[in-house]
């Protein structure tokens, strides 16, 4: 889902090198981030688990539950994210229902994709 139309008008735009990151597994995070030009990688203990590309976010954990993050997003291409704040994100979700149902679909994605990489548990 493109959520860039939602985000055209806000001015905090991160600007990130291709092969430098936008944030490291474990740091704090509390903001969400919308790619707007470039291709980037999402890594979970240094695998590659998702390219992303121009509409994708990242970081929905960290704005809906502020915290270590859980991921590693490395530019693959120099590229330019829109940062959303929590003020931001809950006006968002207040005005546009639809945006809070696609961050929690892209959360179940995510999370369903990790858990077919992940072994079970061995029986013992």
């Amino acid at each position: 889902m493109v959520f860039f139309e939602l985000f055209s008008h806000n001015p905090e735009i991160v600007r990130v090198a291709a092969g430098q990151a936008l944030f490291v597994q474990g740091e704090a995070g509390h903001l969400l981030y919308v790619l707007t030009t470039g291709t980037a990688e999402i890594r979970v203990n240094d695998r590659v688990v998702e390219t992303i590309r121009h509409g994708s976010i990242v970081g929905e954990m960290g704005i809906v539950s502020p915290g270590p993050r859980s991921a590693t997003v490395v530019a693959l291409s120099d590229c330019e994210f829109v940062a959303v704040d929590e003020k931001r994100f809950l006006f968002l979700v207040q005005q546009t229902p639809f945006f809070a149902t696609q961050v929690m679909r892209v959360m179940a994605e995510r999370l369903r994709a990790l858990n077919q990489l992940v072994p079970p548990p061995a029986n013992g």
